[in-house]
């Protein structure tokens, strides 16, 4: 049944002045489109949506003046049968952009473990993509333990799918390119971490990660840039709990020694572990060595070593310290 949407009315043929406009006994037309009960005819209806049928009602008569209406709240209904517990999801699970198809799939119950359902995995299900699925998820877990972002998190997926479309990984140690992956996704996005944290989280060795990442580079020919003790410095400082202005003179230390080439060939995190040593001890702040090795990764001899020959070149540091 049709419903009268209300009346277009053709524009005036002269335009009134304000003055004109304010004196006139003129009535405009309302342009508004209601919808109105045909047969109660009320300028401002009483509409009622039933949404259990589908219905737009008129709440004064009872004619149904629309019907198949769209639902647009949240799903609330469940269709399980333990626990009785609410599943608020209306249209499955969010879109992966690293699987082809993902937000597209129907799953049959897995529950029943019968015929059916095993004959419509085999049938719909890809397995390079179930492999991507799961190797993606493996990834995801390693970067969530090393408390990284979801911006170097979908980085890494990214390069490691790349990875798998260009066959790199065919033939060797997956691992490694996990871990290549991770620590390629965090220089590209200027996130420190270094090669020892990287393999200490993933349980990879640095020769199989080195090999790893220098594939990655290669392939992708990738200009990562060099890590610097100061790109680490961050990190140490806070975690270690010290102030904004302790860590601006550290890294102005590490600025310095590594313009000044004092401790080339030393590791990154080595150097960044011994500047902190060194000016929590200049300035009188109370910090144990063994905590700092213990945020750095480091060896305590290592850093007492290092330390000592940055002391041992403290006049070119003093104005910074403002000695």
């Amino acid at each position: 049944m049709s419903v009268p949407m209300g009346n277009v009315f053709p524009k005036l043929k002269r335009t009134m002045s304000e003055e004109e406009f304010s004196t006139s006994s003129v009535i405009l037309p309302d342009l508004n489109i209601r919808l109105i009960c045909p047969i109660c005819k009320n300028p401002q209806p009483k509409i009622i949506e039933e949404y259990v049928n589908g219905d737009l009602v008129c709440g004064e008569c009872g004619l149904v003046l629309s019907d198949h209406i769209i639902d647009t709240r949240s799903e609330w209904r469940t269709f399980q049968n333990d626990d009785n517990e609410k599943d608020a999801s209306r249209v499955g699970a969010p879109a992966d952009p690293f699987l082809p198809g993902a937000a597209l799939e129907t799953m049959i119950s897995s529950k029943g473990k019968d015929d059916l359902t095993k004959t419509h995995f085999k049938a719909t299900v890809d397995k390079n993509t179930l492999t991507l699925k799961h190797t993606l998820h493996e990834i995801e877990a390693m970067c969530t333990l090393m408390d990284l972002s979801k911006e170097v998190i979908d980085t890494t997926k990214q390069l490691y799918k790349r990875t798998v479309e260009e066959k790199v990984i065919r033939g060797k140690n997956k691992i490694a390119f996990y871990a290549a992956c991770i620590y390629v996704a965090c220089r590209v996005s200027k996130v420190a971490r270094s090669f020892k944290e990287i393999c200490a989280s993933t349980q990879v060795s640095k020769k199989h990660l080195a090999h790893a990442v220098k594939n990655l580079v290669a392939t992708f020919e990738l200009n990562m840039g060099l890590m610097t003790s100061e790109d680490l410095m961050t990190r140490f400082c806070n975690r270690l709990g010290l102030t904004p202005d302790i860590e601006r003179i550290c890294s102005k230390i590490s600025q310095r020694i590594e313009e000044l080439g004092l401790l080339t060939g030393r590791i990154q995190n080595t150097i960044a572990a011994a500047t902190i040593h060194f000016i929590t001890n200049a300035l009188n702040i109370p910090m144990s060595i063994e905590k700092i090795a213990l945020v750095s990764g480091m060896a305590v001899h290592s850093i007492k070593s290092v330390s000592r020959m940055i002391y041992s070149e403290k006049k070119k540091l003093s104005d910074l310290l403002g000695d």
